[in-house]
Parts: structure tokens; sequence; C-alpha cells
């Protein structure tokens, strides 16, 4: 599993109650599925959703993770979701509205934890959330963010660099894969969403957040290497070790400079390749 999420680019959110649309999303292209037991699902329909996914689960996904958003720690339907997901197969879970406290509320032992942090507080502690003994990756939440913040939504997507930036850094912190990047709502407008992929992952993001298998293909895209990428990563390290041989520390590439930490990058660069 620590492999396959560490490569994980995408994550699509299915809602648990809709039998279809959670099958659909189970036989996708995404490296991992979250059913949605949270904002997906009314008050009362909560049981029969946890129904659906047990009944969705029993059979594994041929490739990808399979994850469960529960309710939020100190809601009316937390216990039951946690004591419903006992007997599933499931990869981990995934707690909204992560902060230290919050996540205080599970075992010590259970299923990987994707925590999604989509509060100011949770924001503010961030690296304890992330430092959490079962937490293997962050989700920054950007819509109940922006709402509780008062934050206007911009095209360049600025509003939430603070709040991206500070994920990138508790992740990297507490020995974290990088975190996963915001639903871009309008699944109609691939450039806009491609666009906020390319922005998440310059500042450091390793995969996105889905609400429609039409979304795929561009984070995909974005985050998976290109043959440029990996082939320019691969000379990096011919370059680099041909240097130690030598017994030199640093060497010059078509003019630029290779040290250890643009080594650190390429071999980067070649993991997320699969290379």
């Amino acid at each position: 599993m620590t492999f396959a999420l560490e490569a994980a680019r995408s994550l699509l959110f299915a809602p648990g109650k809709d039998e279809r649309k959670l099958a659909k999303a189970l036989a996708s292209e995404a490296d991992l599925v979250v059913a949605d037991l949270e904002d997906a699902v009314p008050p009362g329909e909560k049981e029969l959703a946890r129904a659906t996914i047990a009944a969705a689960f029993a059979t594994r996904r041929s490739r990808g993770l399979s994850f469960v958003r529960i309710n939020a720690p100190g809601t009316p339907w937390f216990a039951d979701d946690v004591a419903a997901l006992s007997g599933v197969a499931l990869d981990g879970i995934m707690v909204p509205k992560a902060t230290p406290s919050a996540l205080g509320a599970l075992d010590e032992d259970g299923p990987p934890v994707i925590a999604l942090i989509e509060t100011a507080a949770g924001v503010r502690d961030a690296y304890e959330t992330a430092a959490h003994p079962r937490v293997v990756a962050l989700m920054l939440g950007g819509a109940d963010l922006a709402a509780e913040a008062n934050l206007e939504l911009r095209a360049d997507g600025q509003e939430l660099l603070h709040a991206r930036s500070v994920l990138v850094f508790a992740s990297i912190a507490a020995g974290l894969r990088p975190p996963f990047d915001v639903v871009h709502l309008d699944v109609r407008d691939d450039a806009a969403q491609e666009a906020e992929a390319r922005l998440a992952r310059s500042l450091g993001f390793g995969g996105k957040a889905c609400v429609h298998p039409a979304q795929l293909a561009g984070v995909h895209r974005v985050f998976t290497p290109t043959e440029e990428e990996t082939a320019h990563a691969s000379a990096v390290l011919a370059a680099f070790d041909d240097a130690q041989r030598r017994g030199e520390s640093v060497v010059l590439l078509n003019g630029k400079l290779v040290d250890p930490p643009i080594v650190a990058s390429a071999r980067t660069t070649l993991a997320r390749a699969g290379g």
C-alpha cells in the first residue's frame, strides 16, 4: 500500500450512497478512490451508504487504492462510521476537518488516514496533524477553507497560496508523501483544471483530488513526468555518478551546475515516473 500511495496522482471522490457512481469510480483509472460518507450523503441515508460501500469494497480493485471519507469526529455519525467499516476491506480512511484534537478521537491502531485540512485551525496545526502516527498523507480542502476564511476565489489560485505552502512543508517535515490538492469544482473546464494542477505541482503537491472520472486524464498528465523530464533526470544522475567516480561532488551538465540537491530532485522525478 505504501508504494501505491507514494505514486498516487489522482484521488477520486464518489458518493457512498450511489451504487452506480461508486462502481464507476472503482473501475476508473483513478489511483485512489474515496467513497464518501460525509458531504455526499444526507443524514437519513448514512446507514444505507455504509452498506453500499461495504458491498462495493467486497471486491478489490484491479489497480489503485480504496479509501472511505468518514464523518468528522464530534459529529453524530462518526462512531457508527468507524464501527461499520471495521470489517470492510479498505486501504484507509479520510478524516475531514482534520486537526490534532480531531485525530485524537481515533484509536491508536487502525487503517491509514488521509487528513483533510479544510479549516483555519487545521492549517495552523498542519504539522502536528501530519505527525500523527496513523496519518499517511494530507489533502487540502479549498471550498470549506475559503468559506470559513472569507477568501475570494481567483483564477490564479493565489487565495490558497499560504494554505498550499503550509501543507507542503508540513508533509515534508513529517516525512509524508506530497499532499493532494483541492478539487477543481468546474468539471467542464479542462484548461482551468490543468492550470490549477500545474500551479499545485509547482508548489510541491504530488496529486490532485477529482469529483468526476473525466478529470482524471488531465490530473495524470500534469503529475506524471514527461519523457523530456525523465530523460533529463537520467542524464543528471549519469553525469553526477561519473563525477563521483572522478572524486568530484559537483559537475556541469549542458552548462548548468549539478550538485546533490539537483540530484535529489532528479531521483524524485524518476520515482514519480516509475523509473
